[in-house]
């Protein structure tokens, strides 16, 4: 079903920018014309935000709010093409408008150079028809999903990391099926200091442009109600592999979101696997009749400098996308862990789901580390 009612008639000109667009069946000039009536609101322009907002407004969408409080460093400038050396120091999202200026000055721009908080989220999205999430931290994210989610509006959401990337569509009332959100992807927040950012990690900077063409490609497609969007579906690409897997996502029963929640300390479900502390786990591993196994879901490189005797490297991104499970007995306790346990309890539900008993390690290799 499409999300957008047609707009008014296309003038000569419109009718030309979009000559490809009127050729596809599902599009046309009627998709055009909702696409012309929509209002998406960008959050982030930066590494995702970047193509997302180029290819919405080749597209000819009508208006884009673009929502950042950041300027453009010499180091975003690797990955976050819609901002070149003269912006430096610029606030992004004027940046922004002056590159969708040029590409179609019909394409109405709402720049909104504040941070998104509690209080002014859903003052601030309440005027679209779909957001993009482009942001590059858990809280903002969180409260992205939160305020969608009582506004009823869709969310189109990546995430990139060095060589790997997700990408979802949320929505918590859909016109048909259960609504799903972040939240359902991942229950509870990872500490601060559990999952690395792109400035700690690094990012390579043309899979900010292959996610970027997923999301933007999602809008239309939901805007216009052409082809099947990524609803309850979890879309994981390994550009080191050049694989793009997909991983159902089901909508779970979880209490409401009050309309006052903070975002990182929202209600949040018990946990769906057990656990077990670093004590008990060594004193399991001291035991040679103990067949329990052991696995670690961090990335290579955490794994290089420290590790827990006899784990087996298993990359969250690959539990994720099943690719991992062949590694991973079936018949046996396996334990799994992080840095401090938040990447792991995804995991572990992930392999329980499959079928595979799993334990969550409390607190991580850090609380591994804090016996010896």
């Amino acid at each position: 079903m499409p999300l957008v009612a047609p707009g008014p008639p296309l003038t000569p000109e419109q009718t030309a920018r979009a000559s490809r667009h009127l050729l596809l069946p599902g599009i046309g000039v009627d998709g055009q014309r909702r696409l012309r009536a929509a209002r998406v609101c960008v959050v982030g322009a930066g590494g995702l935000g970047a193509p997302v907002l180029q290819y919405l407004a080749a597209a000819g969408v009508g208006t884009l709010g673009v929502v950042d409080d950041d300027v453009v460093d010499l180091t975003n400038l690797q990955r976050q093409v819609i901002h070149g050396t003269p912006d430096v120091g610029r606030l992004k999202v004027d940046s922004a408008a002056d590159v969708i200026a040029a590409l179609d000055p019909t394409v109405r721009v709402e720049t909104i150079p504040v941070r998104l908080t509690s209080e002014n989220a859903a003052e601030i999205l309440a005027g679209f028809d779909l957001v993009v999430d482009g942001t590059d931290n858990f809280p903002t994210r969180y409260l992205v999903s939160d305020a969608c989610e009582r506004l009823g509006l869709p969310v189109v959401w990546g995430s990139v990391l060095r060589f790997d990337a997700q990408v979802s569509v949320f929505w918590s009332r859909p016109p048909a099926g259960p609504g799903v959100t972040l939240r359902d992807l991942f229950p509870t927040a990872p500490a601060p200091d559990e999952v690395p950012s792109c400035a700690e990690a690094g990012v390579v900077g043309a899979l900010c442009g292959q996610v970027g063409s997923v999301l933007a490609t999602e809008v239309v497609k939901l805007v216009t109600g052409v082809g099947e969007p990524l609803l309850g579906r979890l879309l994981v690409i390994d550009a080191l592999r050049a694989r793009w897997s997909e991983v159902p996502l089901a909508g779970s029963s979880r209490r409401p979101v009050p309309d006052d929640a903070a975002v990182t300390d929202a209600d949040v479900p018990e946990d769906r696997v057990p656990t077990i502390s670093a004590a008990a786990l060594a004193l399991r591993l001291a035991d040679p009749s103990d067949p329990l196994v052991l696995v670690d879901v961090r990335e290579p490189a955490e794994a290089a400098q420290t590790s827990i005797p006899g784990a087996r490297l298993v990359p969250l991104g690959r539990v994720m996308d099943g690719s991992g499970l062949a590694d991973i007995p079936r018949d046996r306790e396996v334990v799994v862990h992080c840095a401090v346990g938040g990447r792991s309890q995804v995991a572990a539900e992930v392999l329980r789901a499959a079928g595979i008993p799993a334990t969550n390690l409390e607190g991580g290799i850090q609380a591994w580390l804090a016996l010896t």
